[in-house]
């Protein structure tokens, strides 16, 4: 089996742990690729693992799993998910213990932590201790307002859940959270530190959880500078879809840690 480029791809085929984009790789807004249900059991059939890792901070692990059994994959828990957002939720538990946390993103976002104890303010306060910016579809002229003052006005550690530039939506894009940032280091000179992919972490907690090594490992997506880079910067093979964001010419041009292993036009073209 080869890829777009003519590339021997059967090396897929060995690999016991497989880590999935989502929007734009395995779904797009309310409709799941074709095959992809298909894929999924024969990862499980083989005895392998997959989990779906996800710059998308607006929505809940659990959100996501209700989303996932709408789509007609009913076998999916939350054991299959690591998003930016729980990353990004371990790195405050780790660094910021019981720190005020001001941040702008989705009910669903505030409402995870607060439940997994962290103190959250959405409001301007001057006690709040960390900033943090999550792609934010709920975004507002007021939240942005907050955002702008806390940073404005204090000089705190400040991070973003991910730097994805637009999400793929059913009639094309809309800005993520790297757009929303952007917006806000016009108005305040304040740059995040941006923790999901294409940071390794997602990689290798998931790495880690299966018990499998770098060999073991691929990581599927449709952007070159969040999935594809995540893979490279984790020493593991990776395989780009065109069903998303990126285009031919896109990887045509890549260079560095956002050239892919594989290239197909879909999930359902490759090799598993």
């Amino acid at each position: 089996m080869k890829d777009y480029f003519g590339r021997n791809a059967e090396a897929l085929k060995s690999k016991r742990l497989y880590l999935f984009d989502m929007d734009g790789t395995v779904y797009l807004d309310e409709t799941l690729f074709d095959g992809v249900a298909e894929m999924l059991e024969r990862i499980e059939k083989k005895g392998g693992n997959y989990v779906f890792i996800t710059n998308n901070s607006s929505r809940s692990v659990n959100d996501y799993v209700a989303k996932m059994h709408r789509l007609g994959l009913k076998k999916i828990t939350a054991e299959h998910f690591f998003t930016s957002a729980q990353a990004t939720l371990e790195l405050l538990q780790e660094k910021h213990p019981n720190a005020l946390v001001y941040i702008q993103a989705t009910r669903s976002l505030v409402k995870e932590y607060r439940e997994k104890g962290i103190r959250v303010t959405t409001e301007y306060d001057p006690d709040a201790e960390v900033v943090l910016v999550g792609f934010d579809p709920e975004f507002t002229g007021e939240k942005v307002y907050n955002t702008c003052k806390m940073l404005t006005k204090h000089d705190l550690p400040y991070y973003a859940t991910n730097p994805d530039w637009v999400c793929p939506v059913e009639f094309g894009y809309i800005p993520d959270c790297g757009a929303m940032c952007h917006s806000i280091e016009l108005a305040t000179g304040k740059k995040p530190f941006f923790i999901g992919k294409p940071q390794p972490t997602m990689v290798y907690a998931a790495m880690k959880k299966f018990g499998c090594s770098s060999d073991q490992t691929v990581v599927v997506g449709d952007r070159l500078y969040t999935d594809i880079a995540s893979g490279n910067n984790a020493g593991v093979d990776t395989v780009c879809v065109l069903s998303g964001e990126v285009k031919l010419s896109d990887v045509e041009a890549a260079e560095g840690a956002e050239i892919p292993t594989y290239l197909f036009g879909a999930v359902k073209d490759m090799p598993i």
